[in-house]
């Protein structure tokens, strides 16, 4: 385990250790990471002054892979707090951008959904709040929902679960089949509406022992209750809650004492009436190993710390219990054992079919031994698989993510413990990190005597693939540190690649966000990684390839832009996303010309025609088409001419540099190869052909030296020539010389287009090749290192001062007016607001309005930044 980045505030505070409020953190399926700091100085303290943390601009997020969302709490004579919600993005995390959140007492917790689109926050005087993005934009968000429970403090809070569990298979790791990776376990949802669906909502527990839940009706209204978890409520100073497959719901909480027992209450939700109902029942309870210990049993006084080691296993639940100077952790897991039968009983003829009585019962799996005081906890959320063979194909493979958690220590350091074992997997120490010594060292240690008290983290959470570690230490710093697949154990590469390989096709068929697996690509990877992601493909299904074309093409375009070798195709993928987006669109708007169900769409009998007819000339293959099924009106062409500009341009690009695809990879290359892209853009210029005959108008336009020149004619010509160099269905062959020739003589022809490609990479992910991490300062983008001093690649580069709309396909000018937002995966820049007033374009714009063509989120910028 290794740091990658430090993000700091410019000014702050000489200590901001504020032991009485304390931090939350959480890290959702797409990489938003929600967590809370309260900057507060010891000095101020005394002097009953208020700290004003350091003005933050309302700057846009650049890119989304990972959202954090920072509280921060600036205290006024010790009385009055504001609490400020920041959204960062870890990507660029020195972008920050500031809402209020509207509590009046401090977050105590912090929850996303399983979109990763909504943010719970509960404070300490029972009021919750749901944050969702305004307009789909990650740093514009609203509560329109809440819920309260006056003057009672929320220490648990977690979403209903949705009755999705996928279970990761270390041991079928080598299989072709992405089912038998990674399998759906059966799962009942919390609570469902009429056919099955799950119902939304959520559930919180307050310090004075109630639970409280509230449910999301179809219509937006909030159903709302509140039960008591047991008859006599007693105080819950800790609390957490997972989920059976069964539907229900499991709380465990302590009154904060280790002599207490840790008790277990079932929760049932349901609706009668309209109205919500909470059923509770009384679990089997535990007492802490080290209370019954006669020589620890006065040493560890306080539970600090009650997790379940993940959100749908209510049988294993981790316990941490701490003094002043140390603590230790156990792990205890629920087992179903036989109950002797009395002697009076067993001489009694048994019944055919009779079973022994069970119960269950809390059994200790294992203990640490003493440990520095535990400061923070965070579990792993990868789902794998804890079978036997599971686990043994792990060890033998070293693959380690999701088998490890993190206990932070006031010490400043971080350990990795097996999940089961609590064996030591690896070791971080914070604060060599910080100033190149070990927290043993002297200088280390006058540092801490002068400086206040030690750094440490205040709060840790994994990353949904366990190979990135988020933390917020006590002086208001962001660490971002990458967890080693193996623990730092010394692999073949070939191992390495199937490591990273396996979780790049996890994240691809669950749609989680694959940031911080490129955590651990190096430039070296990149080639191998897409090969090799390309062949696993390739091995699916048919159904399960046309789910995930877009998705692995988008995986692809985030691999490429690590390497400056392979940055070029990372243009190519961009492009190819908008095509499939423009063909599929276009094919759309055909309808068949009798009203009966045909055997075959319009769409698919235009792909069948187009693969069987390889003639060159553009209106010998129209003839085989029903043309009537192509009559469109006039005012939806018009309305898409910009997107059928698009493709002729595109078509005319790559023709135009077929002789210049030499040993310099540009882009364009990696279309010539590809069959089944070519075979797409010769189907669209049948179809614009066809279109253009009943309105000219929104035929592509092209400057030609000659009057008479027939230019679809002529690229479709040379087009097919191509395409039947790289049919699938035969052997691949190089273009011949007769092609290359012509394609040479394009130029005088007709006028070549300069195509407007996504704009360079300006994120961190690009920067943590080496293995020195990140200085940067919250505010500030030049505080990256080399930030406006690279040239961005030439490929890359705008051929013009226009701002392109990369969505639209049309010209903003060189200084936009108009309000606009950019992915935060790609950098792809649209139009905020729909300038078209037609309904095919405006459907168009519509399939983008929630994620981009690559599926990431989207995020406001100004004008200037257009």
């Amino acid at each position: 385990m290794e740091l990658a980045y430090v993000c700091e505030w410019e000014k702050r505070p000489k200590s901001t250790h504020c032991p009485s409020i304390p931090l939350v953190c959480s890290w959702s399926c797409r990489n938003l990471v929600a967590f809370t700091t309260d900057l507060k100085s010891d000095d101020e303290d005394d002097k009953g002054e208020a700290y004003t943390p350091p003005t933050l601009q309302q700057s846009s997020v650049t890119t989304c892979e990972v959202l954090l969302v920072l509280q921060t709490c600036v205290c006024v004579c010790l009385t009055d707090v504001s609490h400020m919600i920041h959204i960062i993005d870890t990507e660029h995390p020195w972008d920050v951008y500031s809402i209020s959140s509207g509590h009046t007492e401090v977050i105590s917790c912090l929850e996303w959904d399983q979109s990763g689109s909504r943010l719970l926050s509960a404070d300490g005087n029972g009021q919750i709040k749901c944050w969702s993005m305004a307009d789909h934009l990650v740093n514009s968000w609203e509560s329109l929902l809440s819920s309260s429970l006056d003057g009672d403090p929320i220490v648990a809070l977690s979403w209903l679960h949705n009755g999705v569990k996928l279970a990761l298979h270390v041991e079928m790791s080598g299989s072709t089949n992405f089912g038998e990776k990674f399998s759906r376990v059966k799962f009942s949802p919390s609570l469902t509406l009429f056919g099955g669906k799950p119902m939304e909502g959520w559930l919180a527990v307050t310090v004075s022992g109630l639970v409280t839940v509230s449910l999301l009706k179809p219509g937006g209204a909030l159903l709302t209750a509140s039960e008591s978890l047991c008859r006599l409520r007693g105080r819950v100073a800790l609390a957490d809650i997972a989920f059976t497959g069964g539907g229900n719901i499991v709380v465990a909480a302590t009154d904060g004492s280790s002599s207490s027992p840790v008790q277990f209450y079932k929760v049932v939700v349901s609706v009668v009436s309209e109205k919500c109902r909470i059923d509770t029942e009384l679990l089997p309870s535990l007492f802490l190993r080290c209370t019954t210990d006669p020589l620890r049993r006065e040493k560890y006084p306080a539970v600090t710390h009650l997790k379940f080691l993940t959100r749908e296993n209510s049988e294993q639940v981790l316990l941490c219990a701490s003094n002043q100077s140390g603590s230790i952790v156990e792990c205890w897991s629920l087992r179903k054992e036989g109950l002797p039968v009395n002697n009076i009983f067993q001489h009694r003829s048994p019944v055919v079919g009779e079973k022994q009585p069970t119960i269950l019962k809390w059994r200790i799996l294992t203990t640490t031994s003493d440990l520095e005081r535990v400061s923070a906890v965070a579990l792993p959320k990868l789902p794998i698989s804890i079978s036997n063979t599971d686990l043994k194909v792990a060890s033998d493979t070293k693959f380690c993510p999701g088998l490890g958690l993190a206990l932070a220590f006031h010490d400043g350091s971080i350990q990795i413990l097996h999940r089961l074992s609590l064996q030591t997997m690896g070791v971080f120490y914070g604060s060599s990190s910080s100033s190149g010594q070990r927290p043993g060292d002297e200088s280390a240690m006058k540092r801490q005597r002068t400086g206040g008290p030690a750094l440490h983290f205040k709060a840790l959470q994994f990353s949904w693939t366990s190979l990135a570690l988020a933390g917020v230490d006590n002086h208001g710093k962001l660490h971002m540190m990458r967890v080693s697949p193996s623990m730092g154990q010394v692999l073949e590469m070939n191992t390495t690649l199937r490591h990273l390989l396996f979780l790049l096709e996890y994240c691809m068929v669950t749609g989680y966000d694959w940031w911080d697996v490129l955590l651990h690509v190096q430039p070296s990877m990149v080639h191998n990684l897409v090969e090799k992601l390309h062949e696993e493909y390739m091995r699916q299904n048919q159904a399960l390839q046309q789910v995930l074309a877009t998705r692995i093409v988008a995986v692809k375009a985030s691999l490429c832009k690590l390497s400056t070798a392979t940055a070029a195709r990372a243009c190519d993928f961009h492009a190819k996303l908008l095509l499939i987006a423009i063909s599929s669109t276009l094919k759309s708007l055909l309808r068949p010309h009798v009203l009966n169900t045909p055997d075959k769409s319009p769409g698919d009998r235009l792909t069948e025609i187009c693969a069987k007819n390889i003639d060159a000339d553009i209106d010998k293959v129209m003839i085989n088409l029903k043309t009537e099924e192509f009559v469109l009106d006039g005012p939806p062409l018009q309305s898409l001419q910009q997107l059928i500009q698009w493709v002729g341009d595109f078509v005319l690009y790559l023709l135009a540099n077929l002789p210049n695809q030499g040993s310099m990879v540009r882009p364009g290359f990696g279309f010539m190869r590809d069959g089944a892209s070519l075979a797409m853009l010769r189907e669209m210029l049948v179809m614009i052909r066809i279109w253009g005959l009943l309105k000219p108008g929104c035929l592509p336009t092209f400057t030609a030296t000659s009057d008479n020149q027939d230019s679809m004619q002529l690229l479709f010509r040379l087009l097919t020539k191509l395409w039947l160099c790289s049919r699938e269905d035969g052997p691949p062959q190089d273009p011949d010389e007769c092609l290359i020739d012509e394609c040479c003589l394009l130029p005088s022809q007709l006028l070549v287009p300069t195509m407007d490609w996504l704009p360079v990479n300006d994120g961190v992910i690009v920067k943590l090749q080496g293995k020195h991490p990140l200085r940067l300062q919250f505010g500030k983008a030049s505080s990256l290192p080399g930030a406006g001093s690279t040239a961005p690649l030439e490929v890359f580069t705008s051929p013009s001062s226009q701002k392109m709309d990369n969505l639209r396909c049309v010209h903003m000018g060189v200084c936009p007016t108009e309000e606009s937002k950019a992915c935060t995966r790609c950098g792809c820049v649209t139009m905020l607001r729909s300038p078209n007033k037609t309904n095919a374009m405006k459907q168009w714009e519509q399939r983008w309005i929630k994620n981009c063509l690559c599926g990431g989120l989207w995020r406001r910028i100004p004008a200037t930044l257009s």
